[in-house]
């Protein structure tokens, strides 16, 4: 497969071929016992590799040279592609893509919950690169103490310098250009993180059916001749609001408590999935519509096809899906432990005429659920559940457990943990003292009182880079 030379040291040169893809999208080389991960590389290919560290058998490297290029190879659009943290698949062919999305999702049931099961092919976006509907930047100080707005680095807050992103539309673009314009003009200076100086932090821009939503982030408490970025913006964008946050943290948060709206209106309506809705600056919307469109719509068509009378939306955040399952359902209920988030989904009720039907709860979906399950016919109700990264908390998958609900639909952005929860709803996971082992007993139909795997499907919300979201349904046995 691959030269066996054991590799022990940094920056050892050798010579290997790529054997498969990790979950991250990085290739996957063996020297000897030890694991290489190598990022940008493609299955099949032979490659030169330096070893960047090893430690433990693992090791991650560089790749130096393309020997012998696979078939699946393609030239990067993006001239920062492997500087920019943004992308990991821009070498790949789009259906490669999507396959290892797909074979992504398959490994980590198998790995994490020691479920077997068949994945289907990842369903496409409709736009491989410009499909992004925001665009959230930093901007900071580059080593000279320049302002510089870009991407981080993969795994570091170094910036980037970016002037566009072609998994950004063109109108991304121009508010990085007329924003580096106003900075120099105006002597706005960008954020230090080491030394906490400085005024403009980060520029988010929501595209809400061609209205654009932009925040200035800073750290001081106003944003410099704001009336001149304002006049600079109506040169370009006829519809547009210039909002301000102040964010003083010294953590990873993008935005702060405080908002001020500078200029032009404080939410747009839009309409989406035959939902209509207003959008401020954080209201959390998917940021690839039609993808978002196909997801949502199978998760209501699941909901329909199995019955269900009354849904539970947890982790409802601004209430989409909450209101179109209350749009198809006899009722639906929204949790969520984000009061804006609640406020937003409740701005649903009356523009969709779902009064009575559309039913919004502000808590922890682990205190809410119990509660509210107390009240429900359990036989005719469905659960949702769209948790963050980090997955559902274990209190609430005990809840999910007790009440008897016989269908769940889980939504997920992380594969890993999205395994891990579907292993203990299967009982394929077990607590054991404070870890989850894998449990003997366990067969590809769950275990008895658990829930069994009805399908498993993933969705490219997120051409070109490692990320995947998948739709898991799950049937109470």
């Amino acid at each position: 497969m691959s030269d066996v030379t054991e590799i022990t040291n940094k920056n050892q040169e050798f010579t290997g071929l790529v054997e498969s893809l990790g979950s991250n999208g990085e290739g996957i080389v063996h020297m000897g016992e030890t694991v290489f991960f190598a990022p940008f590389t493609v299955v099949g290919e032979k490659v030169k590799f330096r070893a960047l560290k090893v430690k433990n058998r693992i090791g991650y490297a560089k790749a130096l040279e393309i020997l012998t290029p696979a078939d699946e190879r393609v030239r990067p659009k993006c001239p920062l592609f492997t500087k920019c943290g943004g992308c990991q698949l821009q070498h790949l062919r789009y259906g490669a893509q999507l396959k290892t999305k797909t074979k992504t999702v398959a490994d980590a049931l198998r790995k994490i919950a020691g479920i077997e099961a068949e994945v289907p092919l990842t369903i496409k976006s409709d736009s491989q690169f410009e499909y992004r509907n925001k665009l959230q930047i930093p901007v900071g100080v580059n080593r000279d103490g320049e302002s510089v707005i870009g991407f981080y680095a993969e795994r570091s807050h170094r910036i980037v310098p970016v002037k566009k992103c072609f998994i950004h539309p063109g109108w991304a673009a121009e508010v990085i250009r007329i924003f580096s314009e106003y900075m120099e003009k105006y002597r706005v200076r960008g954020y230090d993180e080491a030394t906490g100086r400085g005024t403009l932090r980060h520029i988010v821009v929501r595209d809400v059916d061609g209205n654009f939503l932009i925040t200035a982030v800073t750290a001081s408490d106003v944003l410099p001749e704001a009336d001149k970025l304002v006049q600079m913006l109506s040169e370009k964008f006829k519809s547009f609001s210039l909002w301000q946050n102040r964010n003083k943290g010294t953590g990873n948060a993008v935005f702060g408590e405080k908002w001020t709206l500078l200029y032009g209106r404080g939410k747009y309506a839009a309409h989406e999935c035959g939902i209509r809705f207003e959008a401020g600056p954080n209201t959390f919307i998917q940021v690839n519509r039609s993808v978002c469109r196909k997801l949502y719509e199978r998760t209501v068509r699941f909901a329909t096809e199995c019955g269900a009378k009354t849904a539970i939306d947890a982790y409802s955040g601004s209430g989409l899906l909450t209101a179109m399952l209350a749009k198809q359902l006899e009722r639906a209920y929204g949790i969520e432990a984000v009061r804006e988030a609640v406020d937003c989904a409740d701005e649903l009720i009356a523009p969709n005429k779902l009064e009575g039907k559309l039913i919004n709860i502000c808590g922890k979906v682990e205190e809410e659920l119990p509660k509210l399950m107390a009240g429900q016919n359990v036989s005719e109700t469905m659960l949702v559940v769209d948790p963050p990264r980090k997955g559902v908390d274990r209190g609430t998958l005990k809840a999910i457990l007790a009440s008897g609900i016989p269908y769940v639909a889980m939504i997920s952005c992380n594969p890993a943990t999205m395994a891990r929860d579907v292993g203990i709803l299967t009982g394929s996971l077990r607590e054991e003292g404070s870890e989850l082992k894998k449990y003997a007993g366990y067969t590809k139909d769950g275990c008895e009182g658990y829930y069994k795997l009805v399908s498993v499907q993933p969705f490219d919300m997120f051409p070109q880079t490692k990320h995947v979201e998948t739709l898991v349904c799950l049937e109470r046995k």
